[in-house]
């Protein structure tokens, strides 16, 4: 049996969780101005998934394995150190666009930042674009709703 995915979207109110789980005002500014920024680019709402992602839009994806799930289009999470962008696709033009990104780490398919002034918008921008694209042409997606 296929193992159930555990970040799943939940009923915890973005703002709420912003304002008790992020310390620093800046941090709280860039949380505020991503929403507003990712909520724009995917025309989603923002919602919580598991406890610490706030995610735009969702997909449904299958592994050959069996294992499947929902999870969001694009996403962030405010962690204590930096924050985790969840907005990379497998695609050359995701790759291209990282050389113009700004000051990141990558990790297997998340993008983490210290700060929203790091990094450029307008390649932020693009990067989110061509990711729903992906995912739209690739998987289940509630952005062909829209």
């Amino acid at each position: 049996m296929a193992k159930a995915n555990k970040t799943t979207e939940t009923d915890i109110n973005v703002t709420d969780f912003i304002n008790s789980f992020v310390e620093k005002d800046e941090k709280k500014a860039d949380s505020f101005q991503l929403i507003q920024l990712m909520s724009e680019w995917s025309g989603f709402d923002p919602k919580m998934w598991g406890p610490t992602i706030i995610g735009f839009g969702s997909y449904h994806y299958k592994y050959a394995s069996g294992h499947e799930g929902d999870m969001p289009l694009i996403g962030f999470s405010p962690r204590k150190a930096e924050f985790s962008l969840y907005v990379y696709s497998p695609t050359e033009e995701s790759k291209y666009l990282l050389d113009d990104l700004g000051k990141f780490k990558m990790g297997k398919s998340c993008i983490y930042i210290k700060k929203l002034s790091d990094i450029n918008i307008e390649t932020l921008e693009k990067m989110c674009k061509a990711t729903i694209a992906y995912l739209n042409e690739n998987h289940e997606c509630a952005c062909r709703e829209k």
